[in-house]
């Protein structure tokens, strides 16, 4: 394996929602709808801190166990169909396709991985409008897993020729970190999702910025493009 100290990160992995693209809060009223047209008040901040975990993960987390578990698909159904209406208007965040040029132009693989389904992921990169510079794509459909398993980061990771260690996962919730965390990823925190500084850094990501253009502007600098001590995989 070669040092840490020899090169440059080889790969970029980055989430989307929160990210690279202004939709949590969109995710949050979706689900609150979708939960309250079937008989479920939950208060939506609680189900914007849940904002990152995939389908499969959400309701039980804000269900519980004891939930009628055969209302599931009716109820992810009913969150996708009511999100959906947003697919031609989502809105990207400053500087996001900006970042991910400037990351390409340094020589890194940039692959998203993302905890929403592969269509959600088709309309956030239609507004992005960057697929030149991205080399591939996971979602919740291709694991069996979302976040914060780290299911998704190892799909993506196995889209680039880097190691664990020599890749930088982008993400902006607590469950983006353990996912990372949990693949052996060094991991860097956004602030864009909505959630606190002391609760993101937390978490553990190796540092945290704002967004995309406090990224952008201190890149030459950050996390990826200098080698960090790699997280020790969790499992």
């Amino acid at each position: 394996m070669t040092s840490s100290t020899d090169h440059r990160p080889r790969a970029a992995l980055f989430d989307l929602d929160g990210t690279l693209v202004d939709t949590n809060y969109l995710h949050a009223l979706t689900w609150w709808q979708a939960l309250h047209q079937n008989g479920h008040e939950v208060p939506m901040a609680r189900i914007h801190r849940a904002i990152g975990m995939g389908g499969d993960r959400i309701l039980e987390h804000l269900l519980g166990g004891g939930r009628d578990q055969s209302q599931d698909q009716q109820l992810r159904d009913a969150h996708h169909a009511l999100y959906a209406a947003w697919f031609d208007s989502l809105p990207v965040l400053e500087g996001a396709a900006d970042l991910l040029r400037a990351i390409a132009a340094r020589g890194l693989t940039i692959v998203l991985a993302s905890s929403a389904s592969a269509d959600e992921v088709k309309a956030i990169r239609a507004a992005l409008d960057v697929d030149d510079v991205i080399a591939g794509a996971t979602s919740a459909d291709d694991v069996d897993r979302s976040k914060p398993a780290p299911d998704l980061v190892r799909q993506a990771l196995a889209l680039t020729d880097a190691a664990p260690e020599e890749a930088v996962f982008v993400g902006d919730t607590v469950w983006d970190v353990e996912a990372a965390a949990r693949a052996g990823v060094p991991c860097i925190g956004l602030l864009t999702g909505g959630i606190s500084e002391a609760e993101l850094t937390a978490a553990g990501p190796v540092t945290v910025y704002q967004g995309p253009p406090e990224l952008l502007r201190a890149l030459d600098s950050s996390p990826l493009t200098r080698m960090v001590p790699p997280a020790p995989a969790q499992g």
